[in-house]
């Protein structure tokens, strides 16, 4: 696409922008309408909306119509995690979790780990438009079985059995006790804000895997176009396995120490070993090692975004679109920061490298807001009753 379209490094980093700026000015009122209405209609909006714009992005001819249409997917796009939240912390006891949310990431691990392998070989037989027709109808046939079978409660499921029913309401985060928060008096709260800084971290990370990664190993590490999709395919393996693993460890520890200590020590050792495996990739010179970092960078990556869901649901319960909202707002921010910066640092100091180095620092950084959220410290009006479950459960 770079080549064909003629995009430099800094104008392709301003096409990744436009859809992160639009994800995150988004996701604020997407995760409200979640709350509000139910996940079940915002997601089908969502993907209807995700797969008319990939196959619109077949179809552009320039920058700027590229730029308008990635702008325009990432306001269909955004609120998918919030609504994620939404549905877990309806349909999951508090101590089954970790586990619930590692399935949520373990999807997108699957999905990122797989498109490689179709959209590779599709591009190399039909030019790199093609793709985007085949995975734009994919999303078309998701809706049809969204549509007939999900509900947005147990209650609402006709095959669940009664007493599974009451057990997963009475020992979920949402409560039918409990009111919905505006979500200016959410942001008043010192631990959103916290939450909400650590992702704007997060987000610099998952956003080069994503997007700037493929680049950064073709043209920044001269590996063949074969060669970067098994990377590519093996790092999402990878962080399918971290999420798989962090998901039981965040339960166990959940157990065994404390809400605040799990949660925490997930977030912590993930975020700061993603930070220090992204660092190690930009002085190696050997590529093997390079490409090893990264893999094990990603892996422990999803331990901290797994916990930072969690968080969510932890403090915000009914209100955990709009709180899933305000943090991936944050992180989305993070996102269009890297997206800008990664091609213009490559642009002005002619190496790939530059960029890891900066990415390295914001994710210790964000490591180290962990030891400032405290997710046994919910939203005010749910403050009693959470700690009185928690206890219980655990």
């Amino acid at each position: 696409m770079k080549a064909d379209l003629g995009l430099s490094n800094t104008e392709f980093g301003w096409v990744l922008a436009s859809f992160s700026l639009a994800y995150a000015l988004f996701e604020i009122p997407s995760g409200i309408l979640g709350d509000r209405i139910g996940p079940k209609k915002v997601f089908i909006r969502i993907v209807l909306w995700w797969s008319l714009f990939t196959i619109l992005t077949g179809f552009v001819n320039g920058l700027f119509m590229l730029m308008l249409v990635r702008f325009l997917f990432g306001i269909g796009e955004s609120g998918t995690y919030p609504n994620s939240l939404i549905v877990v912390s309806r349909w999951f006891p508090v101590k089954e979790m970790g586990r619930a949310l590692s399935w949520v990431g373990i999807g997108s691990q699957i999905g990122s780990a797989i498109a490689p392998l179709i959209i590779v070989p599709i591009a190399i037989a039909y030019g790199w438009r093609a793709p985007f027709f085949v995975n734009g109808m994919i999303g078309f046939l998701w809706v049809a079985i969204c549509y007939r079978w999900f509900q947005n409660f147990p209650s609402e499921m006709k095959k669940i059995t009664t007493s599974e029913k009451i057990f997963i309401e009475e020992n979920c985060r949402h409560s039918s006790h409990h009111s919905q928060m505006h979500w200016t008096a959410i942001l008043k709260h010192r631990n959103v804000w916290a939450l909400m800084a650590m992702y704007f971290c997060n987000q610099w990370a998952n956003y080069f895997f994503v997007a700037w990664m493929p680049v950064y190993l073709q043209e920044g590490r001269h590996f063949s176009e074969n060669d970067m999709k098994m990377i590519t395919f093996t790092l999402f393996v990878a962080g399918f396995s971290g999420l798989l693993i962090g998901g039981f460890v965040s339960d166990w520890l959940l157990k065994r120490k404390s809400l605040t200590f799990g949660r925490r020590f997930m977030g912590l050792v993930g975020m700061g070993l993603c930070g220090v495996f992204i660092l190690l990739a930009g002085i190696s010179s050997n590529n093997i090692v390079t490409a090893a970092c990264l893999i094990l960078s990603n892996t422990f990556f999803s331990f901290g975004v797994m916990s930072s869901y969690a968080v969510c649901a932890d403090i915000g319960r009914n209100n955990a679109g709009t709180v899933t909202g305000a943090m991936n707002f944050c992180g989305q921010m993070g996102a269009f920061f890297l997206a800008i910066l990664f091609g213009k640092m490559v642009d002005v100091s002619g190496n790939f490298n530059a960029p890891l180095y900066l990415l390295a620092a914001v994710s210790l950084t964000g490591a180290l807001l962990w030891l400032a959220i405290n997710p046994a410290k919910p939203l005010p009006h749910e403050e009693k009753i959470i700690e009185t479950k928690v206890s219980l459960n655990l």
